[in-house]
């Protein structure tokens, strides 16, 4: 039966040590460089020090901890297993009998522990705490937010466009609408209103409304001061934009995305990359675990320094491809499936390669 032992145990305290230690450390330089770039801000706004620290920077922490992730985890291991092969202790572990393999088990339980709380960070706590972090940016460093939309065009259902020129989020009425029902390329049906207003759920009510039912060149046309109707639409969606993707936790993203897959809507590919990003992102803990403990696990010239130069490289080269791949799957470049899976896929066969060669 397998059992850990007590190298086992001080791999994983070493690992996740210095992985939660380089957090810390960045985190404070982090914390105290957006300090200084807001503090005119904050006294400018009267923003209240207890919202401060429990509303702004309470959850600034978690965003960063996710966002630099995969580069406290590669350091961590370049750190710790650089010295442990700088004092000749792999050396003398793999001599005791201990298989090259069998050494990668402590680094696996470590990286399923980052994983894990990397997936529950940017699923379930990030998104809640990104919400209330950027209502006191709004609030207190520099508005963004609008309680109106313009010019509102969207797919409510398949062949179904509706148009708003303007909606008011406190009165939920939006004025000059349009519903237009297509078969192909051919319009069949045409409803305008003065205005219309959100009751609840989908249910909408339009004033001074004009219907035209058009059947080849005849043409019927319906006028009422009053249609209570259904249109598969709400006030919340007219404010989401793809920056809002990352304020939704797992439940809240899969359901939007199935409602707009539903209605035919096909730009959301922002929001799918965001949704496959939380499945994708935690597995690079275990690649980037195994890249590290296969370079810095052999004892060369140049020691800790050249190791984690090398760490750093590949970290960097890592998210700058993470990046770019995501960014051509919003743009419709790339599916976003392959997008946000290739940045792993490539970087787990660099490190199958490097872990081959480091066993022997």
């Amino acid at each position: 039966m397998f059992s850990l032992k007590k190298i086992d145990y001080y791999i994983i305290k070493k690992f996740i040590g210095t992985y939660f230690f380089s957090i810390v450390l960045i985190i404070s330089i982090v914390i105290v460089i957006d300090t200084s770039e807001k503090m005119d801000a904050f006294y400018d706004h009267h923003a209240p020090l207890k919202a401060i620290v429990f509303s702004y920077y309470l959850n600034f922490i978690p965003y960063f901890i996710n966002l630099f992730s995969p580069l406290f985890t590669f350091i961590s291991v370049i750190y710790f297993t650089s010295k442990l092969a700088g004092n000749t202790e792999i050396v003398a572990i793999l001599s005791s009998g201990m298989s090259f393999r069998r050494l990668m088990v402590p680094y696996a339980i470590s990286a399923a522990i980052i994983a894990s709380l990397t997936f529950v960070l940017s699923g379930y706590i990030i998104p809640p705490a990104n919400r209330v972090r950027l209502k006191f940016e709004n609030k207190y460093v520099k508005p963004f937010m609008t309680d109106n939309a313009q010019n509102i065009q969207m797919k409510v259902e398949k062949n179904v466009v509706a148009y708003i020129e303007r909606f008011e989020s406190k009165s939920n009425v939006g004025t000059r609408f349009s519903l237009d029902q297509f078969r192909g390329n051919s319009l069949i049906s045409r409803l305008t209103a003065d205005s219309i207003r959100w009751d609840s759920a989908y249910r909408w009510t339009a004033k001074n409304y004009l219907i035209r039912q058009f059947n080849g060149l005849r043409e019927q046309i319906k006028r009422g001061n009053r249609l209570d109707t259904t249109i598969l639409m709400q006030p919340a969606d007219f404010f989401i934009t793809f920056q809002e993707a990352p304020q939704m936790t797992n439940g809240a993203l899969h359901g939007y995305i199935s409602r707009q897959k539903q209605r035919g809507v096909g730009d959301i590919g922002a929001f799918v990359v965001e949704y496959d990003k939380r499945f994708a992102n935690p597995l690079a803990a275990f690649i980037l675990t195994l890249i590290g403990v296969s370079l810095a696990s052999r004892k060369i010239r140049g020691g800790m320094g050249l190791h984690i130069g090398i760490g750093l490289a590949l970290s960097a080269l890592y998210i700058l491809f993470s990046t770019v791949s995501s960014t051509f799957a919003v743009n419709g470049t790339l599916p976003p499936f392959i997008a946000v899976w290739l940045p792993n896929i490539l970087f787990l066969i660099v490190g199958v390669m490097l872990y081959h060669r480091a066993s022997q």
